[in-house]
């Protein structure tokens, strides 16, 4: 902690003499009298700015902190939804773009200008953020059954995620951060009352979802509750003295801290917030809707296309998609239309597993079969592992198909490749190939796990994950699967085809719900009629898009980005061409908004050319 303080204190006095030089040099009396004031590069000046946005962003949001390895910040919850926050950060993305907008640019190597050129998007997208009221208008809406903090805290504090617990002081530092959590709930009230007043709601099927999720740690003894998980695994070479404190203190906790905790929203959900939600699921039917899913499309695509021209993108996807599962239709052999076939692979006990044993296995298999292929394709890999588990079972019935959790930054904790394993008819088995390679490797593991190692970039370039960057990437690797030797078996092909057909009605439901009016059951109808998704996925994708406006955009807008740019480069570069360059290229740079990707493969090609 003291040493983080200190750091902060640098990095702030160096960036503060920065930009004092310009008035040093103009009183005649620092002339005669100072000392010659150091010449400071551009790309000095760069870096000073990167390291201080860091430090004051990890003040405000110090969960980030532990994110990017830097564990100073791990007994801070944070605020997060105060007015006070907002204007903070607001503050923050002004101070930190007028100090950019003072560094020449063309003063610095390819490299730094590069990062100049992601910070100034990113602060810029920022500022219109927490400007515009997006900010505080989501702020009302803080909880949610797909994500939010309360669900995530139980994910962090069952041990098995990020947050670490190897030390008595790890202990002790997420007894601090969840000591925080109470004063987190009467803020989340607060905002959700003014929410009432002004229209700003969730829809009433979301917080239906989230009910039986908070009353999950409402438990009668701590033994009970997820959070007591650490202290029934202490690391070896905790004394016992330490582990009957912590003990005693993790239980009390529980029972005087988190539990009334969880029980004070839960119940102000059931019996206040309930009836004031709305029926309707698409953010037009919010106050100020339509200005608030447009930043939403903006933010998650990195693109200037409005929500019409992506619904448009959407349907036409879904049409070239439907003629790939006419053919393996027939290629099969299946006497009937395709919604016949949809409901076939929905219903037939040979597309399901039997356990979660075989499930996790199935996975498995895929893992070997995938790192055999890759050198095909790939000259990069990441240096972390990752391992396979099940969702927990407390958010297992609202949870995703499956998802992906970055390795410690330090590599003391891999990646986890989480795959559903309740109500298993629902998890088809000819999904696993095209799903482990999206989830895993070469998918977010690849892109995320390499981005964390890569040496002598900014932290930002290595943490920051914009969502049409690292989603794209993860579909588009899915287009990968035979070259990787998957998708011999006709159904897994088939497979592949489902999952994109499912990136490709997110466009066109995200976009009918939010910019068009469509209601919930037209979207699960819509799905259904075009995706062989079990019910029980579609339903829990649609309530997904509802909870999260235009995240889902960011998929196929990114793979469809991928292909392009990478059709591009091998017309270009002809017989020179090699997929594994172009994959280098675009793993070698962290995540970045789709318009400066296709800047930097555009001038590798240049560069290859010539």
């Amino acid at each position: 902690m003291l040493h983080r303080l200190r750091m902060a204190t640098v990095v702030a006095t160096t960036v503060s003499s920065l930009w004092l030089v310009g008035c040093q040099e103009s009183s005649d009396t620092a002339t005669l009298t100072s000392a010659p004031t150091p010449v400071v590069s551009a790309s000095e000046q760069l870096h000073d700015l990167f390291d201080r946005y860091r430090v004051e962003n990890f003040e405000l949001n110090p969960m980030n902190a532990m994110f990017e390895g830097v564990m100073e910040y791990n007994h801070r919850l944070g605020d997060g939804l105060t007015d006070d926050y907002i204007s903070q950060s607001l503050a923050l993305e002004a101070r930190s773009l007028e100090a950019l907008e003072a560094i020449d640019r063309d003063q610095l190597n390819t490299a730094d200008q590069l990062s100049y050129d992601v910070f100034l998007y990113q602060r810029n997208s920022s500022q219109n953020y927490f400007a515009n009221g997006v900010a505080l208008w989501e702020a009302q809406i803080p909880v949610s059954q797909f994500f939010s903090l309360p669900n995530y805290l139980a994910v962090l504090g069952s041990g098995g995620a990020t947050q670490p617990f190897a030390t008595v002081a790890d202990y002790d530092n997420w007894l601090g951060r969840m000591g925080e959590f109470s004063q987190w709930v009467d803020s989340a009230i607060g905002r959700m009352q003014e929410g009432m007043e002004t229209g700003v709601v969730q829809p009433r099927v979301l917080i239906e979802r989230t009910l039986p999720q908070l009353k999950a740690h409402m438990v009668d003894t701590a033994e009970d509750s997820i959070f007591h998980k650490p202290v029934k695994n202490f690391p070896e070479g905790f004394s016992d003295a330490d582990k009957a404190r912590l003990t005693a203190a993790y239980e009390k906790a529980i029972t005087e801290e988190f539990v009334p905790a969880y029980t004070k929203l839960h119940d102000f959900l059931s019996d206040s917030y309930l009836p004031a939600t709305r029926a309707k699921v698409g953010l037009m039917h919010q106050p100020n809707g339509k200005q608030w899913y447009n930043t939403k499309v903006r933010e998650h695509t990195t693109t200037d296309l409005t929500a019409d021209e992506i619904h448009e993108i959407g349907l036409q996807q879904v049409a070239l998609l439907r003629a790939g599962m006419e053919r393996i239709k027939e290629e099969v052999n299946f006497d009937g239309d395709l919604p016949a076939f949809f409901d076939h692979l929905r219903t037939d006990k040979q597309f399901q597993y039997t356990s979660e044993a075989e499930l996790l296995q199935a996975y498995e298999d895929v893992r070997a079969s995938v790192e055999a292929g890759l050198p095909k394709l790939f000259d990069i890999a990441p240096k972390a592992p990752y391992v396979i588990k099940p969702i927990e079972s407390f958010r297992a019935a609202s949870a995703a198909a499956a998802q992906y959790n970055s390795p410690a930054p330090d590599g003391s904790k891999p990646g986890v490749f989480y795959v559903n394993t309740y109500d298993l008819p629902s998890r088809p088995t000819y999904l696993r190939e095209a799903l482990s390679i999206h989830e895993a490797a070469p998918g977010h593991h690849f892109q995320i796990a390499i981005a964390q190692e890569l040496e002598g970039l900014p932290a930002f370039r290595k943490f920051d994950h914009v969502t049409a960057y690292v989603e794209g990437w993860g579909l588009y690797t899915e287009s990968l699967g035979k070259d990787l030797g998957l998708y011999t078996d006709p159904y897994q092909e088939f497979g592949a085809l489902t999952m994109a057909m499912w990136r490709a009605c997110r466009l066109v439901v995200d976009t009918g719900m939010h910019a068009k009016g469509w209601t919930r059951e037209e979207a699960i109808a819509y799905m259904q009629d075009n995706t062989a998704l079990s019910h029980t996925d579609i339903v829990a994708e649609v309530e997904r898009y509802a909870a999260l406006p235009g995240q889902a955009l960011a998929y196929m807008i990114g793979r469809l980005k991928l292909l392009e740019l990478r059709e591009k480069s091998e017309q270009a570069l002809g017989d020179v061409y090699d997929i594994r360059d172009y994959h280098r290229v675009v793993l070698s740079d962290g995540s970045l908004p789709l318009s400066i990707l296709e800047q930097q493969v555009d001038q590798w090609i240049e560069n290859t050319r010539s």
